[in-house]
């Protein structure tokens, strides 16, 4: 196994200059390098769900930032309610779970945890398993999304997305890792 490299970049000491502050983001920079940092420190969560007929949610929504339609997994900021700064992952992707979907899950599992994109973000993003699933309202969001939801067969997924993006979706990558764990991790582990 390789370990991690021990010498760190010269910029790695360098004081953090913040270039913009919003009310999600901040831009900031050490020494050469420019990245995005959320303001919220507990970051992000993605919600791997099936239906009690195996069927994996999606969520599609138009991005602003790429100006196209996505297709992703349920997901949410943890943190992002004024009454909830403190909230967990695994309460935030209930609460996100039922808002985006109209489902409600019984119990969450925490899966990993990592960055979802280390060269260019501090965001840190939980995957958890949503389990015991149960409809409980149409989903599409808040006040200020337009979420169309869709069940897709598991057995069918891989070929449903690379169908969508045919069509001119853009698909979240993270969409294979998710599918992967929903395969691969059938039990919840331990947060870090």
């Amino acid at each position: 196994m390789n370990e991690p490299a021990n010498r760190l970049p010269d910029d790695a000491s360098a004081p953090v200059e913040t270039l913009y502050e919003g009310r999600w983001l901040s831009l900031r920079k050490r020494g050469r390098w420019e990245y995005a940092e959320r303001n919220n420190p507990a970051g992000a969560v993605i919600i791997l769900a099936l239906t009690p007929e195996d069927k994996v949610l999606f969520v599609e929504q138009y991005r602003v930032a790429i100006q196209q339609s996505t297709i992703e997994m349920p997901a949410g900021l943890i943190g992002d309610l004024a009454d909830q700064p403190e909230e967990s992952a695994l309460f935030a992707a209930q609460r996100e779970l039922e808002e985006e979907t109209g489902y409600r899950c019984q119990r969450v599992e925490f899966v990993h945890r990592g960055p979802s994109s280390s060269g260019m973000s501090t965001e840190m993003i939980t995957f958890v398993r949503a389990l015991d699933l149960q409809r409980v309202g149409p989903g599409g969001g808040d006040e200020s999304e337009n979420i169309v939801v869709h069940e897709i067969p598991l057995g069918e997924a891989g070929a449903w997305l690379f169908e969508r993006e045919a069509a001119g979706y853009s698909i979240d990558p993270k969409l294979f890792a998710g599918l992967w764990f929903i395969e691969h991790c059938r039990s919840g582990r331990s947060e870090p």
